[in-house]
């Protein structure tokens, strides 16, 4: 009778043991999602896209001219970031890939328009890029901020001014930067405006401010509309 009794009581011990530590801790603690913050380069043939991101990603320019089709760069952020790496999309300049650019634009969360300040028509020919942006992403800056780029402000010749492409910039109401990928010149503020802008908006706020005190290699003018999104961080 004793032994029966120790056999059951055994027997429910068994079943009222309570599960392990590590299935409890597994089965509670929430899983965290990494995500990207998508960047979406857009703009003519030729006016340096690549060379804007390999100068920034790889710390180099390349003089030769390679068309591209669609290039992907991942650049990893620290754990202080929301996103867990910046995902630049190199697009076509080509007309004939406009579907591969529709589809960069939908997934995007941020935009750079680059045009060539030495051809006119570069700057001319991102009209339909924007107002696809705008048609994709909706009217809001916030959600969607997008930086104009002036590049190869290098070059002696020049068909377009920086207070040109300033007021293109305060019409489109975005942000606005003149850079060269050659030079150097630019090249890290302008990604610098979208990491401050993925982090937090207060930091984008204050980089704004640090810049207006120690002013970049080339002074760039941005529109006092693109300058009140800045102030709010919904730059790039």
């Amino acid at each position: 009778m004793g032994n029966s009794c120790f056999g059951l009581k055994e027997r429910l011990m068994k079943r009222l043991r309570p599960l392990p530590t590590v299935i409890v801790i597994r089965t509670c603690l929430p899983q965290r999602r990494s995500r990207d913050f998508r960047v979406v380069v857009l703009g003519s043939a030729g006016v340096g896209k690549s060379a804007l991101v390999q100068r920034w990603v790889r710390g180099n320019f390349r003089e030769a001219y390679l068309p591209t089709i669609e290039d992907t760069y991942r650049q990893a952020l620290g754990c202080s970031h929301k996103a867990g790496a910046l995902h630049i999309t190199d697009t076509t300049g080509g007309r004939r890939y406009r579907g591969l650019q529709r589809l960069a634009i939908a997934r995007g969360h941020a935009f750079i328009l680059v045009y060539s300040v030495t051809k006119k028509q570069t700057l001319e020919e991102l009209k339909p890029l924007y107002e696809l942006i705008r048609q994709l992403k909706g009217n809001n800056p916030q959600k969607c901020p997008i930086i104009l780029v002036g590049n190869k402000c290098d070059e002696s010749h020049r068909e377009v001014s920086e207070k040109e492409g300033a007021a293109y910039a305060s019409e489109w109401n975005c942000a606005f930067l003149e850079t060269s990928a050659k030079m150097n010149i630019n090249v890290q503020e302008l990604f610098q405006m979208l990491i401050n802008f993925e982090k937090k908006p207060a930091a984008a706020a204050a980089a704004a401010a640090a810049a207006g005190a120690q002013p970049p290699q080339k002074k760039s003018q941005i529109p006092k509309t693109a300058e009140k999104l800045l102030g709010k961080c919904i730059i790039m």
